[in-house]
């Protein structure tokens, strides 16, 4: 494997102008939200501390600990010569996709924040400036009935109403009443009628107050999915999200190429090898890379420069706090194709409490201006959403 480390690659850290700086340690802290998000702190000798996230999964922050010895005394300006490095010295260990990657994309994001606190910059200029003032979030609805029609046309009538959303999102892999067998990924047409009514009643319901997009979660058949996006596609689709399983790109390929209804999918893809190959072949319509899990920020601007070619939207996939939230947001700022950015988190009452900063407004992201993401973790509210066990971060040191 590649070693480049600075050691090896003769980089110096004397750099003037307060840029002499080294990592001396990296921490993490899960916080028990929808999702067990995996916090990241990149700290140095100057004392400046970054903060990034890592998609939720098991094993990321031992993955992530076990990297530290990697980075502590390297320069955190180095941002992308750091992820090469850890994608090398991981090749052994699952770097090529996988829970290593995302481990990664957590230290990538911190050193994002770091850097632009040493320089003084926000993290959009890190990555070439902006396009735009703010970025526009869609909101993935859930009703307590997910599979009543009228039940997602009235919830997709209060978020827009009483919430200020302008794009929404509803899933349709849910049951119908009409299935049969759930494992052999098969539609019946009364379970297509049943998902193309939940599509009528809540695009009819906003109709262009909002974009409205419907997830599958990679569920039906190649068949299937065709025949949904069929029978979908004379109402006001957004996209329709992962109707089939990532693993096969042909059926995926022939999903999008038979239908008029706009196909997303990128979230269960690693790091710009292989997103590129969905859109190289034009088997999406709009790609969706979820940041803290694909690589990070560098990576996913990566994605969407190879997107931008192709002339696909980039439409961020986003369960995350408001750290990666943000990340996302000033990648998004960053790039000419950024569609949207996910919020996945609305019936989570304490969201918007575990930074200090309001990051949300009427539907929309306003960039931050402030050196690094522009977020600062409010501590006791980490510390009370904790998962059990964990350990809250040291203070910058």
């Amino acid at each position: 494997m590649r070693e480049l480390s600075a050691g090896t690659m003769g980089v110096t850290n004397d750099r003037g102008s307060g840029r002499d700086v080294a990592i001396t340690d990296v921490q993490t802290t899960m916080v028990d939200g929808n999702f067990p998000w995996t916090l990241v702190r990149v700290y140095t000798d100057a004392g400046v501390v970054g903060t990034g996230e890592a998609y939720w999964g098991a094993g990321v922050p031992e993955l992530i600990q076990r990297m530290k010895p990697m980075v502590v005394g390297e320069n955190p300006l180095d941002i992308d010569r750091l992820y090469e490095h850890l994608i090398q010295k991981m090749s052994g260990e699952g770097s090529i996709e996988g829970v290593t990657v995302t481990a990664i994309s957590g230290i990538e994001v911190a050193l994002h924040d770091l850097a632009g606190k040493i320089l003084g910059v926000p993290a959009y200029q890190l990555l070439g400036g902006k396009y735009r003032d703010e970025m526009r979030v869609y909101c993935d609805c859930h009703t307590a009935d997910e599979a009543d029609p009228d039940a997602c046309a009235d919830e997709a009538e209060r978020v827009v109403e009483e919430l200020g959303y302008d794009a929404l999102k509803f899933d349709l892999d849910v049951p119908s009443g009409l299935e049969k067998d759930r494992a052999n990924r098969h539609l019946r047409p009364g379970e297509i009628r049943h998902k193309a009514e939940i599509v009528e009643r809540v695009t009819e319901r906003v109709k262009d107050r909002a974009d409205v997009a419907f997830d599958c979660h990679w569920t039906f058949s190649g068949g299937s999915a065709k025949r949904l996006a069929d029978a979908i596609e004379a109402y006001d689709v957004w996209w329709l999200e992962d109707p089939v399983p990532p693993e096969n790109l042909d059926v995926q390929e022939e999903v999008t190429k038979s239908t008029t209804t706009p196909i997303t999918v990128g979230e269960n893809r690693y790091r710009v090898t292989e997103e590129r190959r969905l859109i190289e072949t034009q088997a999406v319509d709009i790609i969706a890379p979820d940041l803290p899990k694909v690589g990070g920020m560098r990576e996913t601007r990566k994605i969407a420069d190879v997107a931008n070619q192709y002339y696909v939207p980039v439409a961020m996939h986003n369960v995350s706090s408001p750290v990666a939230t943000l990340a996302a947001a000033h990648v998004g700022a960053a790039i000419p194709n950024a569609l949207a950015v996910e919020y996945h988190s609305y019936e989570l009452g304490w969201w918007d409490d575990l930074v200090e900063e309001t990051v949300i407004e009427d539907g929309y992201i306003e960039i931050p201006e402030e050196p690094g993401l522009g977020v600062t973790l409010d501590m006791d509210a980490v510390a009370e959403h904790m998962v059990d066990g964990e350990e809250l971060f040291d203070e910058a040191r």
